[in-house]
């Protein structure tokens, strides 16, 4: 009597010879490890199309969210922080900061607070430059961030205040040019920027700024400095961009000043050649 005869593998064929092989052909019923091998099988395909579903969900996960992610796109970036809002200053706001320049000076920033606050940054840093003790760059610079009735009544006032006694406490000749050897520096370096009113066309944006003055080279006379002030602007929007109307600074405020020495003078003229400046935007 053979195993098959029994029951006991439903499906067992051996051949008639002693010795020979037995070949177990699983059926359609209930055999135990068949079944198994089959189901092992089947899981292995839904497990495949499972993962594959998960990494469709997730890469689609990841675009959406890259969308809409804020601050990407300067069409839907809020142009008005929030009344009370602590202020932000490593946050983008999408706006783009200027669309041209005028000579040196960023030109075309948008009609918005952060388009305001990109305009006095810059006007402060070009106002605070070594081009103004020069009669020509600052004509030029005045010209370029005030509007033009404001510019009008400043340029004599200006030119009498850096006059040639002036020039000479800093160690410029008439002309604001520094002697031979030495390097004349004056710098403005915007720290934050904070809108103390906007509506429409006016804004009033303070700069609290640090700034770097004085004579590089040796036997000076006046070394290069550091202060700390606040420079505040009233803005007109005027002919499509912002101008400056009316302006004031104060003292401060100021941290405790460092540890770090003082550089030397071939130091720090070098530094005011290979170190450029930026354009600023909030």
């Amino acid at each position: 009597m053979s195993l098959s005869d029994e029951g006991g593998y439903g499906g067992d064929q051996r051949g008639s010879e002693p010795g020979q092989t037995r070949t177990r052909l699983p059926d359609g019923g209930g055999d135990l490890y068949g079944s198994g091998r089959r189901s092992r099988a089947g899981l292995s395909s839904r497990n495949l199309v499972t993962i594959v579903g998960v990494v469709v969900l997730l890469i689609a996960a990841i675009a959406f969210a890259n969308r809409s992610g804020g601050g990407g796109s300067g069409d839907t970036a809020s142009s008005d922080a929030p009344k009370g809002a602590d202020a932000q200053p490593t946050a983008p706001t999408g706006t783009k900061p200027v669309t041209g320049k005028n000579g040196s000076i960023a030109t075309g920033f948008a009609k918005t607070e952060q388009g305001a606050q990109s305009a006095a940054a810059n006007y402060a840093v070009a106002l605070g430059s070594e081009r103004m003790f020069k009669v020509a760059g600052r004509h030029e610079i005045v010209d370029a961030v005030y509007a033009p009735e404001a510019a009008t009544k400043l340029k004599g006032p200006q030119d009498k205040a850096y006059s040639t006694s002036f020039l000479a406490k800093l160690g410029l000749n008439a002309a604001g040019n520094a002697p031979r050897g030495k390097t004349f520096i004056s710098r403005t370096i915007p720290v934050g920027t904070k809108v103390e009113k906007f509506q429409g066309g006016s804004a009033k944006v303070s700069v609290w700024y640090t700034g770097l003055i004085g004579m590089a080279g040796t036997g000076s006379t006046d070394p290069v400095r550091t202060d700390w002030k606040t420079w505040t602007f009233d803005l007109a929007w005027t002919d499509g961009d912002w101008k400056v109307a009316a302006d004031a600074q104060k003292d401060g405020p100021a941290p405790v000043s460092g540890d770090i020495p003082a550089s030397g003078a071939g130091e720090m003229s070098k530094a005011v050649q290979d170190f450029g400046g930026f354009t600023y935007a909030r």
